[in-house]
């Protein structure tokens, strides 16, 4: 059943209700005819109620007008996975990124959320859930076009919504490096062979420097060549930072992989201060001593004073203690294993990791030198920050754990939106694939923001997830030709996302 509205000679509107049968449509009532508008909804809404009590079948409210569900299926023109535009193409919006005139762009951005792959499945997945159809190399021309004309908006639209949601003041910022590697063996003047944080050292890769405010917000990033030092990427980031965004102070806060002379000499040079992970144990003699006769409670902190005007802030936590002395213990065994089954030679013995408690005897056989693991015990539970700052060492520690949410940033590239492997080959598409993919991380921290703020207990993931259950129907009233749309909220956990985020 179904109502129809007719209009009379007389100007007047007839209200009337139909059921069609065997492709006729039926009158089974007139519930009534006026000219007066309101009167006229009055007398649909009484012929809904009349079809509903009839019918005992239940109706859907598609834009104020109500279809039998019956009948719902036999008009359905599209079905459309729109969870994910009402979502994160809403947040996507609030940030600003709107203003990038590019459907294409907040098409790839928000599919990198949902479904991160290569940009062939890409095309597969806006095509059959989005009704998007593209060639991939539609998709690839983009990418040529977007490396070169967007990057900068994309990180002054960020810079300006993190500026917002931070206060408005950005004094402190967060650096690290990471390696993102190649599916394959050739290599360029951008994708070279390098020290791999992901475990591929065999695969070209390249270098990305990302910046973030408190929060692990993303403000700025950089992309360098495979083989370069990640401790000489540190200032051209955040000196361009700096001047683009006119900022007069800035604390800036790195790990100690990122702790060179040079390094130091450059930022202090440049008046930024900063806090930078410190190797207490490659330190001089007398510092070392110094550290060692502290004696430390648990918690304690204290600070020690360089020559050079640098203070190294000291930190002791027994839990640290306890796991430094099981992570030694392990590696340790698996040492002692090696060397029972001859396998450890003298190349075996360096610096790195465990290796460095080797020695080797007047019989030319590789040994474990207990006496230095007993030193290297000394240390168990002790933790060093180097910083020019006048912050309190307490305050020192607690900007410096922050950190953490930077390597959070790295960990959700790699894994929820899949920054890596890299599959394209020209440096413009790797530089708009990263674009793609930073814009994509934004709009992840600010989904993660407002579920907490909202005290949601779904995660970002599980935001997403639920997202992508979320259909839209369109059909079309046959007597009509008008066309219809609803939004099916089917579940609690959907009516949960749907009031949090207003759709």
């Amino acid at each position: 059943m179904f109502i129809g509205k007719k209009k009379n000679k007389s100007g007047k509107v007839s209200v009337r209700i139909f059921q069609k049968v065997n492709r006729t449509n039926r009158l089974l009532k007139t519930i009534g005819c006026s000219s007066d508008p309101n009167e006229i909804t009055r007398l649909v809404t009484e012929g809904y109620q009349w079809i509903e009590e009839h019918s005992g079948t239940t109706s859907f409210d598609f834009d104020g007008k109500k279809c039998q569900a019956s009948q719902v299926l036999d008009m359905i023109d599209q079905l459309t996975a729109s969870g994910v535009e009402l979502l994160l193409g809403k947040i996507f919006d609030e940030i600003g990124f709107y203003q990038i005139p590019d459907d294409l762009f907040r098409k790839l951005v928000l599919a990198r959320l949902c479904y991160p792959v290569s940009k062939l499945k890409t095309t597969a997945y806006l095509a059959r859930y989005h009704h998007l159809y593209l060639d991939v190399h539609e998709v690839y021309r983009y990418l040529d076009k977007l490396h070169n004309t967007q990057k900068e908006l994309v990180q002054d639209i960020s810079y300006r919504h993190t500026l917002k949601i931070l206060g408005g003041r950005i004094s402190v910022v967060f650096y690290d490096v990471t390696t993102l590697y190649f599916e394959t063996e050739e290599e360029d003047e951008l994708r070279k062979p390098g020290y791999s944080k992901d475990g591929k050292p065999e695969n070209p890769q390249i270098v990305l420097g990302l910046l973030v405010g408190v929060d692990g917000y993303p403000l700025a990033y950089e992309i360098f060549e495979g083989n370069k030092y990640e401790g000489h990427t540190m200032l051209p980031v955040i000196d361009g930072f700096k001047r683009r965004y006119k900022i007069r102070k800035l604390v800036v806060i790195a790990d100690a992989g990122l702790l060179s002379g040079k390094n130091i000499e450059e930022l202090t040079k440049a008046k930024y201060e900063f806090i930078i992970g410190g190797r207490i144990r490659h330190e001089h003699s007398d510092i070392k001593k110094r550290i060692l006769d502290l004696k430390l409670s648990n918690g304690g902190c204290t600070v020690i004073t360089k020559e050079d005007g640098l203070k190294i802030v000291i930190s002791y936590t027994d839990k640290r203690a306890v796991k430094d002395r099981i992570n030694r213990e392990k590696g340790i065994r698996r040492l002692e294993k090696q060397v029972k089954t001859g396998k450890l030679t003298k190349a075996s013995i360096n610096n790195r990791g465990y290796n460095k408690f080797l020695s080797i005897s007047g019989t030319a056989s590789v040994n474990i030198d207990y006496n230095k693991i007993k030193e290297e015990s000394k240390w168990d539970g002790l933790k060093g920050y180097v910083t020019n700052t006048e912050l309190a060492a307490e305050q020192v520690i607690e900007n410096y754990l922050h950190l953490w949410k930077i390597e959070r940033a790295f960990r959700i590239s790699k894994s929820e939106l899949k920054i890596r492997p890299i599959y394209h080959r020209l440096q413009r598409r790797i530089e708009a694939h990263i674009c793609i993919t930073f814009t994509a991380y934004k709009v992840y921290k600010e989904l993660e923001r407002q579920l907490k703020e909202n005290g949601a207990i779904f995660s970002p993931e599980e935001a997403i997830n639920i997202a992508q259950t979320i259909f839209s129907v369109q059909i079309t009233i046959p007597e009509t030709k008008e066309h219809l749309n609803k939004v099916l909220i089917l579940t609690p956990e959907q009516e949960t996302l749907a009031r949090i985020f207003k759709f």
